[in-house]
């Protein structure tokens, strides 16, 4: 028989929950604030990469487990998922490569073959997901794996029924468990028309401010920003211009590009991700926390907690 499971949360991390629970068995409702399309998973440049999330053991785990996944939809042309080729540059002497050994074949190339003020870089090929693809089909395998989605503010655990709960609300979703509360971790980015580029770029350590180049398929994911604690969501015009800049800087071909569209999500950040049931008479599974990485880290995390709710 099967178990009533509720998910809060619409973004990609209760999406990929929802699906996998559903897979396990389970009667499966998703309960979401927001409508999808204008989640934070929405916003993001969904490159794989691990940022701002711990710890890295599991992190590591989580992340290779989702690649894995991400590879085999490369294949088909709904999910909008692309293997791309890129460099993640490097400004320091002794760069921390602790997410290198979730991506095989990576290789380091010398900072003399890459831009002015780059000591090194890491060459690898990453899933690149395009959201506004990828969203509508996670969507779509939910409904066909007999997952409801009700659009629902949950303001208190005890409005939920359900015999299992997976709290996966981004950055709500400590104030439904007591947790300490999340960080924000506001990230602006702005989308261009693709000249032709495939190769993605990451310069998280640019003097004049983090910069990432995403190619998905007809736009450009130009980024970014990381500032801890702020909630705006509005798009702000000088932090766009600069923000242009600096990915005009590190790639001259997309000065010029049409500006498609423009965003702002509100990444969840906390010390470490946060991925345990509960104690207590109710089955409660909490998953969030991811940072900026909810994509990478989606399916890994996902399996984790059907596998957690398989064990009650």
């Amino acid at each position: 028989m099967s178990t009533e499971a509720t998910v809060i949360g619409g973004g990609v991390i209760g999406l990929t929950c929802a699906l996998e629970l559903a897979r396990s068995g389970q009667d499966v409702t998703v309960l979401t604030a927001d409508p999808i399309a204008e989640t934070t998973s929405a916003v993001a440049a969904a490159i794989w990469f691990p940022y701002e999330a711990a710890p890295a053991d599991a992190v590591l785990r989580w992340s290779t487990e989702s690649a894995a996944v991400f590879a085999c939809l490369a294949s088909d042309p709904s999910a909008g998922v692309a293997l791309r080729a890129g460099t993640v540059l490097e400004r320091s002497a002794a760069p921390d490569r602790w997410w290198t050994p979730a991506v095989p074949g990576h290789r380091v190339i010398p900072g003399e073959e890459l831009s002015s003020g780059v000591t090194s870089g890491v060459r690898c090929t990453v899933p690149v997901i395009d959201m506004g693809r990828y969203l509508p089909w996670l969507s779509r395998r939910c409904e066909a794996a007999g997952v409801r989605v009700i659009r629902r503010r949950v303001d208190d655990l005890a409005e939920v029924t359900g015999e299992l709960i997976v709290v996966a609300a981004g950055l709500r979703s400590a104030a439904l468990t007591g947790d300490a509360p999340l960080v924000p971790l506001r990230g602006q980015v702005v989308r261009v028309a693709n000249p032709g580029l495939t190769d993605w770029l990451i310069d998280d350590d640019n003097p004049a401010g983090m910069a990432y180049v995403v190619p998905r398929f007809e736009d450009v994911v130009c980024g970014g920003t990381a500032e801890p604690g702020v909630f705006d969501t509005a798009a702000d015009p000088e932090t766009e211009r600069a923000i242009l800049e600096r990915c005009y800087d590190l790639v001259p071909e997309l000065r010029g590009a049409p500006i498609l569209s423009r965003g702002v999500g509100l990444r969840p950040t906390r010390p470490s991700v946060r991925l345990e049931a509960l104690p207590g008479a109710r089955r409660i599974i909490c998953c969030y926390g991811h940072g900026g990485a909810g994509v990478t880290l989606s399916w890994g995390c996902a399996r984790e907690v059907a596998a957690l709710a398989g064990r009650a």
